[in-house]
């Protein structure tokens, strides 16, 4: 029996070349070889107008060359995919359209130029072609000959350098799917509001395109809508009337103004909606916190003002609530303890005046809580501490906590950190991207959420979360007491933060027990005592800052501390070591107390020069492969480091 179908997928990973033979079978019709490393360049296939191939799929391996002229005289061609290889070479869309019989096409993410000559929609006009895939090859205009495809259901020129207009026959097209992402397109040529009865797809994303946003009449089931990172000004009132059927709408980094869209309400299905980065100004509509459907609510970094929405319902599906860098003031609902999915809730930056809470301790998937650079006051110890003696477990999935910049005060309770069992798992898996997926008609979409926190004397940008990461931040508020030694119990540490408060006493010797620790922050404080000869066994350690405490003894030298700088132990009168211009074997001055060494913690910080530099990192040693967006904030006295409070 003849060969008629050669099919193998994900087999032999590191397969080699594809022989030559295979294309020159007489009865091969179809020939599907993705996704297994296949290297080399593709052979010419042997009289290519009688060969029986109907489906070449070669997608997702190593080929590299051009892309042999005889693979567009396959007459009997209907599906061909050559994506996501390495293939080189320039490829005129006239020998594309050659393929009378070609219903599917993807050449996208290669290395290829596709250009169209003159004459070259001669030979498209009888196509039967239904999805074209032609990203990032190169393209620096939209193809005229594709206003004579009108059989097409999915485009994409994503990842291209097409300039200009977006033409206004786009939108006549019976499309499903419409993909013009990371482009330089600056205008629609067609109004706002345009019908596309069919479309379940729209991305625009990553242009330069001004005006309103681009509203499609479809009568199509959850659509997808992503038109962030451009710079419209201004969406329709009734935006969300004519949208019911949304399941995702992205239209984050615009230039957006004005109230956000009450119309956004008539949305019953939508699940994800991220209006961060724009000018919305006014309160936060009530109904977009008491929508059933809603997983993802993202608004940070607007100009939102006004009380949080307290009507959230029982049953409530919220799993990202993000908030930060608003105008948000009075307290936090009590009714999110209702949204028992919620997985982060960050609503830093705002304006809220309320006390710790303790009462989302018992919210089982809560990982990232951030509270930092509002007016929250009082202790976290008294509604928590309550709740323990009546035998609740809380913020057991607690991975992130930051409280930095607010009013706290009191002492820390040691039972408090015993609660967090998230942050004891010492297991050495380095954790998975903490996302959000869901299938769509078009394509799985995928949420990974943004935190931006404070480790290494830095501000990271954190876009893929790792749920091995964990973080404590207690900076800049007034705790007292001494810092609990039940913290050393919190083993997978990434990060502490405990400066710029009133802590007293011995820094306790079981921090030592955080092997994983990275960055450590302890100054400004009142601590003394020694340094604990434990951190030497600190390893990963590579930001530590002890100064302007009243430490005493010699710094410890083994292991990482030699690398450690001065500042990071300056202003502790009774410490020494060669970090320091004091060595041990020398008297010292006279003991100076620590109100001569540093203001007092609210004095304000004065001669502050802030460098801000934005680039792309991955990893930063944090040894669980993140992907990083890194914001150093680096701070200059030429006295060191001074202690204050910020608020």
């Amino acid at each position: 029996m003849a060969l008629s179908a050669l099919n193998i997928q994900k087999i032999f990973q590191g397969f080699g070349k594809i022989p030559k033979s295979v294309f020159a079978l007489p009865v091969l019709q179809r020939l599907c070889l993705i996704e297994n490393q296949l290297v080399g360049s593709l052979e010419d296939i042997p009289a290519p107008s009688s060969s029986p191939l109907w489906t070449i799929d070669l997608r997702s391996n190593q080929l590299t060359g051009p892309i042999p002229k005889s693979f567009f005289l396959l007459t009997n061609l209907q599906r061909l995919d050559l994506g996501s290889n390495k293939l080189t070479g320039t490829i005129e869309l006239g020998y594309i359209w050659r393929l009378i019989n070609l219903t599917y096409l993807d050449l996208g993410n290669n290395m290829i130029s596709l250009i169209e000559k003159e004459g070259d929609t001669i030979f498209s006009h009888s196509l039967k072609i239904q999805y074209l895939y032609l990203a990032s090859c190169n393209l620096t205009k939209f193809p005229a000959s594709f206003k004579y495809h009108d059989t097409i259901q999915g485009l994409d020129l994503s990842n291209n350098k097409i300039e200009g207009a977006i033409p206004s026959w786009v939108w006549e097209n019976r499309l499903f799917v419409l993909n013009l992402s990371h482009n330089m397109f600056t205008t629609l040529e067609k109004s706002p509001i345009v019908q596309m009865e069919h479309l379940y797809g729209l991305d625009l994303s990553f242009n330069r395109l001004q005006g309103s946003i681009p509203i499609p009449l479809t009568s199509s089931d959850l659509v997808v809508l992503d038109c962030s990172n451009n710079n419209f000004s201004s969406i329709e009132p009734n935006f969300g009337t004519y949208l019911r059927n949304v399941i995702y709408i992205n239209l984050s980094n615009n230039k957006l103004s004005g109230h956000v869209p009450p119309s956004f309400c008539s949305l019953n299905g939508l699940e994800f909606m991220d209006l961060s980065d724009n000018y919305f100004s006014g309160p936060i509509p009530s109904c977009l916190m008491d929508k059933a459907d809603l997983i993802i609510l993202k608004l940070r970094e607007n100009k939102l003002h006004g009380m949080l929405p307290e009507n959230i319902r029982e049953g409530c599906k919220l799993r990202t609530v993000d908030l930060n860098g608003n105008q948000i003031e009075g307290v936090l609902p009590r009714s999110l303890a209702n949204c028992q999915d919620l997985e982060v809730l960050d609503i830093g930056n705002n304006q809220i005046v309320d006390s710790f809470p303790s009462w989302m301790g018992t919210l089982p998937e809560l990982r990232i809580l951030v509270l930092r650079s509002n007016q929250l006051n009082g202790t976290i110890r008294d509604g928590t501490i309550r709740d323990l003696q009546d035998g609740y477990q809380l913020f057991t999935s607690l991975q992130i906590l930051d409280l930095a910049s607010n009013h706290f005060s009191g002492d820390l309770h040691p039972e408090w950190f015993e609660n967090l069992r998230a942050m004891m798992d010492n297991s050495n898996h380095v954790g998975e991207i903490l996302q959000h997926q869901r299938n769509s008609r078009w394509k799985t979409l995928v949420y990974q959420d943004t935190v931006i926190l404070t480790f290494k004397h830095a501000a990271l940008s954190i876009t893929r979360i790792q749920t091995a990461f964990k973080v404590i931040d207690f900076s800049n508020n007034s705790f007292e007491g001494s810092i609990p030694g039940s913290i050393g119990r919190l083993v997978s540490l990434h990060g502490l933060d405990m400066s710029h408060n009133n802590f007293k006493g011995q820094i306790p010797s079981q921090l030592g027990n955080l092997t994983r620790l990275e960055s450590m922050d302890l100054s400004c404080n009142y601590l003394s005592g020694e340094i604990p000869q434990e951190f030497t066994s600190l390893t990963s350690l590579s930001w530590l800052n002890l100064s302007h405490n009243n430490l005493t003894g010699t710094i410890p030298q083994g292991n990482q501390f030699l690398t450690f700088p001065s500042s990071s132990f300056e202003g502790n009168a009774g410490l020494c070591g060669i970090q320091l211009s004091k060595q041990c074997d020398t008297p010292g001055p006279d003991s100076t107390t620590r109100s001569t060494l540093a203001p007092e913690p609210n004095t304000l910080w004065h001669d502050r020069l802030d460098a801000i530099i934005f680039f792309l990192f991955a990893g930063l040693g944090f040894g669980v492969g993140f992907a990083l967006a890194i914001i150093f904030r680096s701070f200059y006295h030429i006295e060191g480091w001074l202690c204050m409070h910020m608020y």
